[in-house]
């Protein structure tokens, strides 16, 4: 049976794969490695409107995998969590390797 403690952090770790799980916020997460960048260069990059941007950037906030800070009338975005970079990468890795596994298997076909 799982201790309380272990119930609680597998569901804060659900809440960060959730707000993770969408192509257009692992896109800003993306964009977002290179460093800050405000809404309106967000939008630009993935190609979609700023209120949408806006929301899929509240989710990664409350989160705890992005951060925020107004400067002036704009709002300046970051990476909180630059380790789910390195999650990602690996993710990439996998896909890859499950790449060349089913390229194996229809070269023996």
């Amino acid at each position: 049976m799982l201790k309380k403690t272990e119930k609680l952090l597998y569901e804060k770790q659900a809440v960060i794969l959730k707000a993770l799980a969408h192509p257009i916020r692992i896109a800003i997460l993306d964009f977002l490695d290179a460093g800050p960048k405000c809404v309106c260069e967000i939008a630009d990059h993935v190609g979609a409107e700023r209120s949408n941007v806006s929301r899929h950037l509240a989710v990664m906030v409350n989160a705890g995998i992005l951060s925020f800070e107004k400067k002036g009338l704009e709002v300046v975005y970051q990476v909180k969590m630059p380790c789910a970079m390195r999650f990602f990468g690996c993710i990439t890795e996998c896909i890859k390797q499950v790449a060349r596994e089913n390229e194996k298997l229809l070269r023996a076909l």
